[in-house]
């Protein structure tokens, strides 16, 4: 070890894993495109019976309460840098709790940019993703409105995006 007391090295690894994780937290809606990908026969070959549908259900589930209850409630809770958080205060919290000369602390400051990207994308392309799932409905209902989907999907977001600030 570097002589720093075994709490700052603990203390470091789980601020740099929750700062490179974050982009996952996109717990809201990942599981409905999880569900739809796992359970597509055409794809992956994986019957559709009530054991596989369970069992992908399962692993959503124990996968969101195991994310939640261990990232967000333990560590990400407790990661507060003057009130504020994210992806770019756990990097600073992780660059304050090096030393000015420690070599990880270029490390660090790339995985935590790294992970602001990471969040950026994912705060782009998510929209799009869960308007064009919902639309897609549409052809479910009425298999004829098809060539419609993907129009509508583009009017529905310009559209959010014209009327928010």
């Amino acid at each position: 070890m570097s002589g720093q007391p075994r709490t700052e090295n603990g203390r470091l690894a789980v601020l740099s894993v929750a700062a490179l994780g974050v982009v996952y937290g996109d717990i809201g809606t990942s599981p409905l495109y999880a569900l739809r990908e796992s359970l597509s026969p055409a794809e992956h070959g994986l019957e559709l019976t009530r054991l596989n549908v369970l069992g992908v259900l399962s692993l959503i589930v124990w996968s969101l309460l195991l994310l939640v209850a261990l990232k967000y409630v333990v560590v990400m809770l407790r990661a507060d840098n003057e009130g504020e958080g994210g992806i770019l205060a756990l990097t600073t919290l992780v660059n304050r709790s090096l030393a000015p000369d420690d070599r990880h602390r270029k490390v660090a400051l790339v995985l935590g940019l790294f992970g602001a990207a990471l969040l950026y994308g994912d705060g782009l392309i998510t929209p799009a993703i869960s308007v064009l799932s919902a639309v897609e409905g549409l052809k479910v209902r009425s298999p004829g409105l098809a060539p419609a989907v993907i129009p509508i999907a583009v009017a529905v977001l310009v559209l959010l995006f014209a009327i928010q600030r």
